[in-house]
């Protein structure tokens, strides 16, 4: 090979063009290349998949729907999860964060949707959802206001509130003759978490699902998949399934609490999200992906589905693969779209057994109930706030051991108090401002441990505006003009709950 033969050496100018080229190929609006964005997408569903598809057979099973409209069930969420996951990753207008988001069925609403359904129906089940999504569009430009009553203390309570009350749900799955293949199905996802690639170990509970379904296969009767050949191969996901929705005002306010609880969430996870990808989260694009989340709220009561949110685990995945393009969680929302025009899909889904289901719902609603631990984890543990989360917890699980306890109590009480939830949440923020009153604040604020009136969950950064923007609000920050454009952080007084306490 002569000289001639060799490369050019490439000079410093060409190096920073390449070197820029490949990190815009790898920024949250570059675009890479069909071959990686549809795996990269399909990771994002499978990831996802497991906890938007465990809400509708919980709401249909607690209601006693048949297996066609549970499947039509599961079709509609997976349809209109994929459009809010579109919605909040493209954007439009004034919707929409522009970041790799995904949407799916909050877990936050299952407990009031079901006491509501059995009282009313789920035609009201869809009003209040309805309601709920509009409330939530209505308030966005001002939530960061609203955030002051819903710190970490209250919404770490409220978080392991709700996986501790699904629970019962999936004790319920699981009945003494299958409980082999419950645990067996839990087993299968721990060994998954142990041994398997981090890539794998992040799709454990989908993988538990398949492999106990496949075991239950060899025991006649235990998968009942006769619908399967019924469903047609496509289907178009038609508006108000059920009935025109009906509007009932105890159930309205039951959601709409559950509506504050999911955009004190959803900030969460924009916030880190931000973080991840190297652009931080803007208070407009604060309101402008809470609106998204309210728009896919209202499009899921029409739509025959439930309240959608931001899905944690996929802001974990993000980070994890470094992927920082928002394309690829539009990918992810066109598969979800496509997957909920086919029925059979849906069909496959509903024919899981309840067994297997409930062993896999043991580590999911475990799971909720870990991430309220973690977002308590950031709490300074007083004795005052020991109490807050004692007695939330306490009077929220009151309706999950026993059931009958309010039924001599009238039904707008019942609605708003008998999931749990609800109850938990009301507790909650008013032991909260009680107890960790103005005052209290500020005798807390030259304490150099996390308090429980710091800033909302998640990896929040200790900046979270850019040079031409005025950030989120939710936390001091200024920014220093430099000729790098960095953003930088003045010391202050009060400790954020992102920041780590300096040695």
């Amino acid at each position: 090979m002569t000289t001639t033969d060799k490369p050019a050496k490439l000079t410093k100018a060409e190096k920073a063009e390449r070197k820029a080229a490949r990190k815009a190929d790898n920024s949250v609006d570059g675009i890479p290349p069909l071959g990686r964005l549809f795996p990269l997408g399909l990771q994002h569903v499978l990831a996802l998949y497991a906890g938007a598809v465990a809400v509708p057979l919980i709401v249909g099973g607690a209601l006693g729907y048949s297996s066609a409209d549970l499947a039509f069930l599961i079709s509609a969420d997976l349809f209109i999860a994929g459009i809010a996951t579109i919605v909040q990753s493209i954007g439009f207008w004034r919707f929409g964060v522009r970041l790799p988001l995904m949407q799916g069925v909050t877990f936050a609403a299952v407990g009031p949707m079901i006491a509501i359904g059995l009282e009313h129906g789920i035609t009201t089940i869809f009003g209040s959802v309805i309601a709920c999504g509009l409330f939530m569009i209505i308030v966005a430009p001002f939530f960061s206001q609203l955030l002051r009553f819903f710190p970490p203390i209250v919404t770490g309570t409220v978080i392991l509130i709700i996986g501790l009350s699904l629970m019962r749900v999936a004790a319920g799955w699981i009945m003494p003759i299958n409980i082999a293949f419950a645990f067996g199905t839990l087993l299968f996802i721990v060994l998954i978490e142990r041994f398997a690639p981090a890539a794998i170990a992040r799709v454990s509970v989908l993988l538990g699902l398949v492999a106990g379904t496949v075991a239950a296969l060899f025991v006649p009767g235990m998968v009942d998949w006769s619908g399967v050949g019924e469903a047609g191969w496509f289907a178009i996901v038609t508006p108000f399934h059920f009935g025109l929705p009906t509007f009932e005002i105890a159930s309205i306010v039951s959601m709409v609490i559950v509506g504050i609880v999911i955009m004190t969430e959803t900030t969460g996870d924009m916030i880190a999200v931000g973080e991840i990808v190297e652009k931080p989260v803007t208070r407009r694009q604060l309101a402008d992906g809470l609106r998204a989340d309210g728009l896919g709220t209202v499009l899921g009561g029409i739509f025959n589905t439930f309240p959608y949110t931001a899905f944690a685990q996929n802001v974990g995945l993000v980070s994890l693969t470094g992927v920082k393009s928002r394309y690829v969680a539009t990918m992810a929302g066109a598969i979800l779209v496509v997957l909920g025009l086919i029925p059979k899909v849906s069909a496959i889904v509903e024919g899981v057994p309840r067994a297997v289901l409930g062993g896999a719902g043991i580590a999911l609603f475990g799971m909720v109930a870990a991430s309220g631990i973690r977002t308590l984890a950031k709490v300074k543990f007083n004795n005052r706030n020991v109490l807050i989360v004692a007695i939330s917890v306490g009077i929220a699980l009151l309706p999950t051991v026993t059931p009958t306890i309010y039924e001599q109590f009238p039904t707008w009480f019942q609605l708003i108090f008998d999931s749990g939830i609800s109850a938990g949440a009301i507790v909650a923020i008013l032991l909260n401002l009680l107890l960790n009153s103005s005052d209290l604040r500020k005798e807390g604020m030259s304490d150099p441990s996390i308090s429980a009136h710091d800033a909302v969950r998640g990896p929040a950064a200790a900046a979270l505006v850019h040079p031409e923007a005025q950030g989120t609000g939710l936390i001091d920050t200024v920014i220093l003009d430099d000729p790098d454009r960095k953003i930088t952080v003045e010391p202050t007084t009060k400790t954020d709950a992102a920041d780590e306490p300096k040695p």
